[in-house]
């Protein structure tokens, strides 16, 4: 098929397989981005190409031993064997026919005998297509060029078999109308929304692995959205859709979800290096408190108060649930914490220590909070946004300031805990500690003290605390 560019090592690969009488197929993704390379879209982070045979595993090593720069067999037992060749990587999968016990998602490995048969049980139309290499032949029998080229997602047998077959398909479907702006035909989102409760067999890191995609994709927000419409964010994050039932202090959105979304794709509009996985979801979670703290007062209006706190401790809390490692969850925690401290600032009334705390608070998360806290305003109304982001703008100069006079990022007590031993003529423990939490609340209320200062306070501490 002259549309497709196969690269010349698949070529390498099936001149192996046809030596020894077998077929092979470029298949699924690899396929599709193929057929999308140019237009900029694809769900893929590298060119690795997956193949299918009629060859059984132990064929595809013998066709492989001696070309292959290296193998791996983790996956031999549903029939993958893993190779590089070079710098390319690439899996070859014998056709399969698997069955499924309708309760996990482990299936019971059968082998098929022709492409027809493996395209069938694949996860969706454009993901079932198929290149014989040799005669280039293209296999289609689902109609997945059609659905590439109108950007429809449907499956290849009934959505229902196929969900219940493996109910990560569906979060899958969400991912890849992130990710490929894909809309996914009627009767896959009825069948998402009749089954949504069977994404319950998914273990929790393989929901966190899609989920995650679906986040880092080119439209988030239509992804998150099907999930949400379809109830299945009542088994991923369910704090998201319990947003669209709140209206937020400002009585200008319709809900703390849409603005939630909202203020997501204005991140995603700052980002600066590539797609930001941690300040994707702090902009997604960052209002999750306010059903939790949702008050009416006397003057009619809607308060929140402390949301940003009951924010942070059901962030971690869901992101643990999902399997997420521990550096990402602190930070996706402490920005959703620290994202309320700035309408503090007013019009610039905080103190230089108030700023240093801010600073330190954020730590290394100071360029994303300054994102988020950007990104959090949504107002319509043009003067009051204005003022806002000016008030953020005097900020960030009071803290290139500060940071230029103190070296602010590297903040440390004037005296360090050696010092204070030698000093204080005690032993490393608890008071030394003490000691340095004092300096350190020193250095941050009145910047650097000098040595001999610092000396002086430190004595006058311990006259009264040792």
């Amino acid at each position: 098929m002259q549309m497709l560019d196969v690269p010349a090592v698949a070529d390498e690969l099936a001149a192996r397989f046809a030596e020894r009488g077998h077929r092979i197929y470029l298949v699924g993704g690899s396929v599709r981005d193929a057929l999308l390379r140019g237009t900029g879209v694809s769900d893929r982070d590298s060119g690795d190409l997956d193949f299918t045979t009629d060859a059984r595993p132990e064929q595809i090593l013998e066709a492989v031993r001696g070309w292959a720069d290296a193998v791996w067999d983790t996956g031999i037992a549903f029939g993958t064997v893993g190779l590089r060749r070079r710098d390319q990587v690439i899996e070859v999968t014998t056709f399969r026919a698997d069955t499924y016990d309708g309760r996990s998602r482990n299936p019971e490995v059968r082998f098929g005998d022709d492409i027809e048969g493996d395209l069938v049980r694949r996860d969706f139309t454009v993901n079932a297509m198929a290149v014989e290499l040799g005669e280039r032949r293209f296999v289609d029998p689902h109609g997945g060029f059609a659905a590439l080229a109108q950007g429809v997602l449907d499956t290849p047998d009934l959505p229902e078999r196929s969900f219940a077959d493996d109910p990560l398909r569906m979060l899958r479907a969400a991912r890849f109308v992130s990710q490929l702006g894909f809309t996914p035909a009627d009767r896959v989102t009825a069948a998402m929304t009749a089954m949504a409760d069977e994404l319950s067999r998914i273990t929790a890191e393989r929901v966190q692995a899609e989920f995650s995609k679906l986040v880092l994709g080119a439209h988030p927000r239509r992804g998150i959205e099907l999930l949400c419409d379809t109830g299945l964010a009542q088994h991923v994050v369910p704090e998201v859709p319990a947003m669209q039932l709140e209206t937020d202090e400002h009585m200008q959105h319709k809900d703390v979800y849409t603005h939630s979304l909202v203020v997501m794709e204005q991140a995603i509009e700052r980002e600066t290096d590539g797609p930001d996985l941690t300040l994707r979801l702090a902009a997604l979670l960052h209002d999750i408190g306010k059903p939790a703290t949702r008050r009416k007062e006397p003057d009619g209006r809607v308060s929140f108060h402390h949301h940003e706190v009951v924010g942070a401790k059901m962030t971690r809390k869901r992101l643990r649930a999902l399997k997420y490692p521990k550096a990402l969850i602190d930070d996706v925690s402490q920005l959703v914490y620290l994202h309320l401290r700035f309408h503090g600032y007013g019009k610039g009334e905080w103190s230089d220590s108030a700023v240093r705390r801010y600073v330190t608070d954020a730590g290394p998360l100071l360029d994303r909070l300054h994102q988020l806290v950007r990104s959090d305003c949504t107002t319509r109304n043009r003067r009051r946004a204005a003022a806002l982001q000016r008030n953020y703008d005097g900020l960030e100069r009071r803290i290139a300031e500060l940071r230029k006079q103190e070296e602010l990022d590297a903040i440390r007590p004037d005296l360090d805990g050696n010092q204070i031993m030698r000093l204080l003529g005690i032993p490393p423990g608890p008071a030394v500690g003490r000691a340095y939490q004092h300096l350190l609340a020193l250095r941050m209320e009145q910047g650097p003290l000098g040595p001999d200062e610092a000396e002086a306070a430190l004595r006058a501490w311990a006259a009264e605390n040792l």
